[in-house]
């Protein structure tokens, strides 16, 4: 055990390979477990800068934990190993955190996979007495079940590969050239191993789907749709070009035709943010609208879109077209948008009432600030402008943050 100060009330403590990051000066231990998960070869210091700016953002509310059981060459074991791996890292560090009652995962490129993996294993479905005794208003609450027995907040993907890397575009690397991607399904395990495998769907074992189709149901002992509808917020963030890595696609979890058309951002705070969008819970009755430009896709990415859209999504579109950093953005993805992810998980946790707004306009000098900032559903906040309302505007927010 390492235990040491980063400076400005921030201290990291090193506990069985992973890294528990919190405040110092924080009155009462923090109730929020935020679980941070890195890519393919990377390791925990991925995610040192972002769980920093968490804990200075909200000094007593969240405890972060950089995992670190599935680091550099052991990224390589298989979605399955690695999940098994986080699964058992999340519980440990429950255990040794008795006061947590609420949990998230914010995770980079092949750990968002990895978490799914994990959650689906971690879930506990609600207590039958809850739900026995529930209102019907209520009862849809009481029925998400909980992560290891946590409430489940925020579930979020930074350039995740969600649909694989099979398909045409989906690792922009190969240039949409068919004759590459087709030979990067047969190399891939000769390269990244079981991993390999499992990311461009040629793991069918004994009969078995592949594991990424499994992901999109509850599969045998494993309840990974339960748990990821059990999470509050589901959020993507995916780069609309310049990430050789990870395809527009599959990260945001679309079909070719719902690819949207984005513009230059227009916040000069935050312009790398080009495009988002609440997508709403596939009714499975409606049936799916194919489009032409749709008809030739693979089926079984098509399984996997469907699988994953029975659920509603935020989703975030970001692009560094204009930025130095472009050519790297599967990575700049992931440490430009930390402060800004803070900010935002900050703000959408604390959302106040209507009422609440109407009655913060009475004391305000400036009404028309107040009501562009009462507007959760065009305004800063839904623009993912990151802008943090100040504690004096709304002070019921602040006292009822759901910590």
């Amino acid at each position: 055990m390492d235990c040491k100060p980063e400076g400005d009330g921030v201290c990291s403590e090193s506990i069985n390979g992973g890294r528990d990051v919190w405040s110092s000066d924080s009155a009462s231990p923090a109730c929020h477990l935020v679980v941070m998960v890195n890519g393919i070869l990377g390791s925990a210091t991925d995610w040192k800068f972002a769980a920093e700016q968490f804990v200075r953002m909200l000094p007593d509310k969240v405890i972060v934990h950089c995992s670190e059981r599935n680091v550099f060459k052991l990224t390589l074991d298989g979605v399955d190993v690695m999940g098994e791996r986080l699964a058992d890292e999340v519980v440990e560090v429950i255990k040794r955190k008795p006061d947590v009652r609420k949990i998230s995962f914010v995770a980079h490129s092949l750990g968002g996979l990895v978490a799914r993996y994990a959650i689906g294993r971690l879930y506990r479905h609600p207590r039958r007495e809850n739900a026995e005794h529930a209102s019907t208003d209520v009862c849809a609450e009481h029925l998400r079940g909980t992560i290891c027995g946590l409430e489940a907040m925020n579930f979020i993907t930074f350039a995740t590969p969600h649909l694989g890397s099979r398909g045409n575009e989906q690792v922009p690397l190969f240039l949409g050239v068919t004759a590459f991607e087709k030979a990067a399904c047969s190399i891939s395990h000769w390269i990244f191993r079981r991993t390999g495998r499992h990311l461009f769907l040629t793991d069918s074992e004994e009969g078995k789907p592949p594991l990424l189709r499994c992901m999109v149901d509850d599969y045998g002992e494993y309840n990974f749709i339960s748990a990821l509808r059990a999470f509050k917020r589901r959020v993507t963030y995916s780069n609309v070009g310049y990430d050789y890595i990870v395809g527009w696609r599959t990260s945001s979890i679309r079909r070719n035709s719902e690819l949207p058309k984005w513009e230059d951002s227009l916040s000069e705070k935050y312009p790398h943010i080009v495009h988002e969008e609440h997508s709403k819970a596939y009714d499975g009755e409606q049936g799916i609208p194919i489009t032409a430009e749709d008809k030739g896709s693979d089926m079984l990415e098509e399984e996997l879109v469907t699988g994953l859209t029975c659920l509603s999504w935020e989703k975030v579109d970001v692009s560094f077209h204009s930025s130095r950093q472009r050519f790297a953005a599967h990575s700049v993805i992931q440490v430009s948008l930390s402060l800004s992810l803070s900010l935002v998980c900050a703000a959408e946790m604390m959302v106040p009432k209507v009422e609440s707004c109407i009655e913060a306009w009475k004391g305000c000098d400036d009404e028309a600030k107040c009501k562009e900032l009462c507007d959760f559903s065009h305004g800063p906040l839904a623009k993912g402008f990151c802008y943090t309302p100040p504690a004096g505007l709304f002070p019921e927010c602040y006292c009822d943050y759901p910590c």
